[in-house]
């Protein structure tokens, strides 16, 4: 009952009828309403220009320092990788060697970015650049496989060498 009085009241004050008669209907005058459309989508695009710009100039205009972040988060994907292998051959080594080879890719790169320096990390470094010259640019699964053994070791031998340096992943 309550229900059906709410719509009734609703259905009187858009009609015309009813309380607020002399309160104009935005509907029956389409210019006006046009009118209000423009005037509320300008400040829509107005809000939204200004808060892009705040946001540019919130931004720093330095790049930030990768840091010990990078390193860590690199060496975290490439560790979530040792319980995983395949079998040279049988078809199943296209996604895991690829994924070994692109995670020791991107500890390479966070290495070298990293605010303590590719002297730091020398030996890795120097593993991963032997890896690479084996490999060139050639990242076929054919290919990959018949490397399979230097992938998995050049990985096993950084997380050995990361195990002996914690501060550079913790």
């Amino acid at each position: 009952m309550v229900v059906a009085a709410a719509l009734v009241s609703c259905t009187q004050a858009s009609s015309g009828g009813g309380p607020g008669t002399d309160v104009p209907n935005a509907a029956a005058d389409p210019a006006a309403a046009d009118a209000a459309r423009s005037a509320e989508n300008a400040d829509a695009v107005e809000n939204a220009d200004r808060a892009e710009r705040e946001a540019g100039e919130a931004e720093p205009t330095a790049a930030p320092s990768p840091g010990p972040a990078l390193v860590r988060d690199a060496f975290a994907t490439l560790q979530a990788t040792l319980d995983e292998t395949c079998t040279p051959g049988a078809g199943d080594c296209a996604y895991f060697l690829g994924r070994v080879t692109r995670e020791l890719t991107e500890l390479d790169e966070s290495m070298r970015a990293d605010t303590k320096g590719p002297g730091h990390f020398r030996k890795p470094l120097a593993d991963m650049k032997v890896l690479f010259d084996k490999l060139g640019d050639d990242r076929s699964e054919a290919h990959l496989e018949k490397h399979f053994s230097e992938i998995v070791g050049t990985r096993d031998g950084i997380n050995t060498w990361m195990q002996d340096h914690p501060d550079d992943y913790r």
